[in-house]
């Protein structure tokens, strides 16, 4: 899987890359042909939940996308990663049917 990410208004720390690529690394358990994965993370005007973490997930014939917002960067990936992963076991679940 490629992995590619980016980090849109501010200067993401080596520990913070790391941490993202780590967590979607553990989407090939759910779903093992996943061809690409981008991961957006850029800050929101919201007081509440001033970051906001995006995934594209891109698998045969489907482009998978989630947006979530939370407190810091790692709880929105952490989110956004638990939504794409549910997202992945339907798709799979799909394909397995209709094979």
């Amino acid at each position: 899987m490629k992995t590619t990410f980016t980090a849109r208004h501010f200067e993401a720390s080596a520990d913070l890359q790391q941490y993202c690529r780590d967590s979607v690394e553990k989407l090939e358990q759910f779903y093992d042909r996943i061809v690409m994965c981008d991961i957006i993370l850029e800050p929101t005007p919201s007081d509440e939940n001033p970051q906001q973490a995006e995934l594209i997930v891109k698998v045969p014939r489907k482009v998978l996308t989630v947006k979530e917002t939370a407190k810091t960067y790692e709880q929105a990936l952490h989110n956004a990663v638990e939504v794409i992963s549910r997202q992945l076991k339907r798709y799979k679940d799909k394909m397995h049917a209709t094979q």
